[in-house]
């Protein structure tokens, strides 16, 4: 889905007026954030660190979707509803 964006995906990219020739970065990006979260279960550090990471990359993609004035599903259901599960899991994971 990372490689080549499906449809939705593409669509939302091109709403907040995300460069294309940056959407490569995404996969990189997301698989790191897989790897650091999987790794952040026997290694506290490596899972603190990307669950920030997300935190911030939600509150990032927010803004676009503000500044872009996308306030329909993508921003949220899909931008607010990441940001609420990065936060939760941050809380629970290094906070409770």
């Amino acid at each position: 889905m990372c490689l080549r964006p499906v449809p939705f995906v593409a669509r939302c990219l091109d709403d907040v007026a995300f460069p294309r020739r940056w959407w490569w970065v995404l996969a990189p990006l997301k698989t790191a954030a897989a790897r650091g979260l999987v790794t952040g279960i026997w290694v506290p550090y490596p899972g603190l660190v990307t669950t920030v990471a997300l935190v911030l990359s939600f509150v990032v993609a927010i803004t676009m979707h503000v500044r872009a004035r996308d306030l329909g599903r993508n921003l949220l259901v899909n931008a607010t509803g990441m940001l609420v599960l990065c936060v939760a899991t941050r809380l629970h994971a290094f906070l409770l």
